[in-house]
This record gives C-alpha cells, sequence and structure tokens, in this order.
C-alpha cells in the first residue's frame, strides 16, 4: 500500500497539468493511467511505423495567459506556429471555413444565395425564443437553409441523434461568438488584429501553436518534469474503485497494482463509471442519474498515401450525407514531422460511432477499405495511392450533451460534493463537459491552488469554454482571461 497526498485518476491534459503544478509547489502526488504507455488521453500521439497521429486534431491556442505560458515553460524550443486551413466538403465541392462569402455564393448558386440570405433574415425577424436544442439555436445563429447545408448532417454524424434531440448548451459552447454577420464581416472586411486574445472567437483563429511531433510530446514532457520533481505516474493501472472513510478522511484507491491512500482525489474519470464505483455508494437517485449520462465513441482510420499534394488542409468536414467519415485530418498539415517520409502523407478519417455498434466492431481490415473507398469518393486520393494502414479506436470521446445532461451532472456532482469533500473532478470526462485541452487545463490549475491553500478559493464549474474563470458574488458576474487578479470568493 502506497501513501500520497494527492492521487491523480488519469494522466491526460488536466490530470497531468494538476500533477505538475501540484509538483512544483512540492506537494507528493501519484498519477494513476490505465494505459500502458501514452500519457495525454485523448491529446496523446500514437504512431504507426513512424508515422505519428493526433487522436483527433489538437490546436494549441487559448484565450487564457497562464495556459500559454505553462505550453511554453514546457516545450520551449518545440512550439510550431501553424497556419490554420480547414474547409467544409458538400455536394461534391470544397468551401472555406470560416466563410468567404463571395466563394460561398458562387459555389452554392446564385439560388440557393438568395434563399439562404432570405432565411437568415427570417431567423433574426422571427428567432426561436429560448432555443433549447442545436437545430434551434443554429438556425438562430444562421437561418434555417444554412443549418441545414452547413452544420446538420455533420453534427448529427459526430452525436449520431438527431439535432434537437442534443442541447443548445454544445452548440452556444462550440460556436461561441459567431454568426452569419460575424463570418462575412471576418472574410470581407481587412483583419485587425485584436487588443488581446480575449476578443478572439475561437472558431476564426487562423493560427495557432503545435508540438513538432505532436500534442503527445507535450503530456510525455509534462509526465518526466513529474517525476523528476518526485511525482510518480504509473502506467497500465486501471482504477477498479475507491473507497472514502469520513472518519479520518483518507481515500483509498484500488487500482492495477495495489492500493493507494491518499488525503485528495482529482479525477478526470468519466463521471459516470466514477459514480459507479465509489464507495461509501452514491444514493440510488445519483447513480440512476450517472447511468443516463452518455458518451460518444470514435476512431481513426489512418492511411498512409502518396502525397500528390492535393490539399493542404489540417483538416476538412465531411458534411456529405452518403459517406460515413465525418473528418478528415491531414497530420502532414498539422506539422511535417509528422510523416518521416516527405514524398509520404497520412491522413486520419474519422468515423463517430458508438462502442459497440457496426462501425465500432468492424474489423480493422474492412474499416480501412472503407476509408479508401470513402477518400476516393470525395476525391481526395485513389485507392491505389494508399500503401498502408492501422485503426485507432477512442472511447469515450466525447461526452453527450442530450436534452437531459445538464440535470442528470447536477444531481451527481451535487451529491458527490457533499459527501466527498476532498473529491475534485477536473477536465473533459471527469465534469461532462465537451471542452477544449486548454479548458480543461484551467480546472487543473485551480484545483491545484485549492489545494495548496488548503481550502476551496475557486469553484472549478466555473470556468467557461474560453478557459476563463467566471466569478458570481455580490457584484454580480465578472469574468478574467487569467487567474492572477481573480478575487478568492469562495475563501472561508
Amino acid at each position: 500500500m502506497q501513501t500520497t497526498k494527492v492521487a491523480i485518476i488519469g494522466a491526460g491534459p488536466a490530470g497531468l497539468t494538476a500533477a505538475y503544478l501540484l509538483s512544483k509547489e512540492k506537494v507528493p502526488v501519484t498519477v494513476i493511467e490505465a494505459d500502458p504507455r501514452l500519457v495525454g488521453g485523448i491529446a496523446r500521439t500514437a504512431s504507426y511505423k513512424g508515422y505519428n497521429f493526433d487522436i483527433g486534431g489538437h490546436r494549441f491556442f487559448s484565450k487564457s495567459k497562464e495556459v500559454e505560458d505553462l505550453w511554453t515553460e514546457l516545450l520551449p524550443n518545440d512550439m510550431l506556429d501553424r497556419p490554420r486551413l480547414s474547409r467544409i466538403f458538400y455536394r461534391g465541392k470544397f468551401f472555406s471555413y470560416p466563410l468567404k462569402a463571395v466563394e460561398a455564393l458562387l459555389k452554392l448558386g446564385f439560388i440557393e444565395s438568395v434563399l439562404c440570405v432570405l432565411s437568415y433574415l427570417e431567423a433574426r425577424l422571427f428567432p426561436v425564443k429560448n432555443p433549447k436544442n442545436v437545430e434551434e439555436w443554429v438556425t438562430n445563429q444562421f437561418g434555417k437553409r444554412l443549418y441545414g447545408i452547413f452544420f446538420k448532417t455533420y453534427t448529427e454524424k459526430v452525436w449520431g441523434m438527431s439535432c434537437r434531440e442534443i442541447s443548445a448548451d454544445w452548440a452556444a459552447q462550440r460556436i461561441k461568438g459567431l454568426s452569419l454577420v460575424t463570418a462575412v464581416v471576418n472574410a470581407v472586411l481587412p483583419k485587425r488584429k485584436p487588443k488581446d486574445k480575449s476578443q478572439v472567437i475561437k472558431t476564426l483563429i487562423d493560427s495557432f501553436r503545435y508540438p513538432r511531433k505532436g500534442p503527445g510530446m507535450m503530456w510525455e514532457t509534462c509526465a518526466a518534469r513529474v517525476r523528476e520533481l518526485g511525482g510518480i505516474v504509473r502506467m497500465g493501472e486501471r482504477v477498479t474503485g475507491l473507497s472514502y472513510d469520513p472518519s479520518t478522511k483518507l481515500w483509498t484507491v484500488r487500482h492495477g497494482s495495489g492500493t493507494t491512500v491518499a488525503e485528495h482525489v482529482i479525477s478526470s474519470a468519466p463521471i459516470r463509471e466514477l459514480a459507479r464505483g465509489i464507495q461509501p455508494p452514491l444514493p440510488q437517485a445519483a447513480l440512476d442519474a450517472a447511468n443516463r449520462l452518455k458518451y460518444r465513441d470514435f476512431l481513426t482510420v489512418v492511411l498512409i498515401l502518396k502525397d500528390k499534394q492535393l490539399f493542404d488542409d489540417n483538416w476538412i468536414y465531411i458534411h456529405e450525407p452518403d459517406v460515413l467519415v465525418g473528418r478528415i485530418q491531414n497530420f502532414k498539415s498539422w506539422s511535417p514531422e509528422m510523416v518521416p517520409d516527405p514524398a509520404m502523407a497520412c491522413l486520419g478519417l474519422e468515423y463517430f460511432c458508438f462502442e459497440g455498434d457496426g462501425t465500432w466492431t468492424m474489423n480493422d481490415e474492412d474499416l480501412i477499405a472503407l476509408g479508401k473507398k470513402e477518400l476516393a469518393k470525395i476525391g481526395l486520393a485513389t485507392a491505389e495511392d494508399v500503401v498502408d494502414g492501422c485503426v485507432v479506436r477512442q472511447h469515450k470521446a466525447y461526452p453527450v450533451y442530450d436534452d437531459g445532461y445538464a440535470q442528470n451532472v447536477e444531481i451527481v456532482r451535487r451529491e458527490l460534493a457533499a459527501r466527498y469533500p476532498n473529491l475534485h473532478l477536473v477536465g473533459r470526462n471527469g465534469m461532462h463537459k465537451y471542452n477544449n485541452q486548454d479548458h480543461a487545463m484551467m480546472t487543473a490549475m485551480l484545483c491545484a491552488k485549492n489545494i495548496v491553500a488548503g481550502k476551496p478559493l475557486y469553484d472549478l464549474w466555473q470556468v467557461n469554454q474560453d478557459a476563463e474563470y467566471h466569478e458570481a458574488g455580490g457584484r454580480g458576474a465578472e469574468s478574467t482571461t487569467g487567474l492572477r487578479d481573480v478575487p478568492k470568493r469562495l475563501s472561508a
């Protein structure tokens, strides 16, 4: 049995950020990670025959200076500045994303463009009051017609359900600050550099940083630093349960090689699995709420092929309904060092699915054949160009934002907070928030500050999608991109 101050479940961006910052403060930590080799979670870098690839594509861009500074601290000489290039494939044509107004007008055709504008005007004049789902929210921003062209098919591929069943929270987070007007203005008017990053709409950024060997390089370095500072990172150790002793206020975490006793537990594990495995058990109502939480899985068909330089996009959104692929990553455009042979290219065809469904259970050979067929159908390459391939599956890539998710999360969260004061939830799956890695890191940063202070200075649930901390106090809501100037509103 091992003892430590803080046990951390998961070596993804949230878990490792917390471990690193606590270790710098000389707080003993033990990180417990199920993967036997790779850290970084969904932000890891996988490899096949020397080809590196990202699990979903991870831009390193944040409105938070603290997050950007931490990235620079960890990889001061290995971050590339990369141009952002992405497009939408629809009806056999490619559309720049973000929107370029003249291009869209020409490719959609005059009549369709007029109908889109009229549809947008109708939505602005007669918006849906208090939109509840993605269809209503996006229609309010872009109009029904553009919603059908540029949002509906892709979104339903990602989530495997109707846009009417997906909470408007998801769209409000992922497309925050963007409307048809801002997209057109951004496309037509000369770009002015914003005074600071807080004014940037993330959807419209035109460049980002990226580790030259992929995002896993960041988290491998972070894990190494944790070890250098005296922390422990246990790989290939799946957590099988954890129990809390109210009399001693200590946790016992059970994992592959034994048990770890800790004063605090930081969990980035899926909140559904955490609720099921914790002792003393949660009330049945909370367990039922946890069981209602859903996750969307996905897999990447990695294809290695001759580089005919047909496109330079970092990724392409596939809105075409007659192919299953949802998005295509071009790893060479993320970083040339991801591909060892300059004469070759490496593409990642992403298929969104549920664990156990027909796509998930296909064997790798059939999935590679499907990827080659769909790549040719889209017109990005021929099947003969492909010389090799592999498949990577990702469990619980996306917490599902269905119409009941918020209430279910709140029920579980409330019970956990009431019963286990030294249990801290961080990160995407730990908080059931479909966020980016900078958001996950910010929750970990605040969590580390709380533990070092010995009291809850910050409410982690007030970190928003832009990794900004929103305060709630007597003067009303405020926000800040950084942490330095945040008043300690939650101090005892």
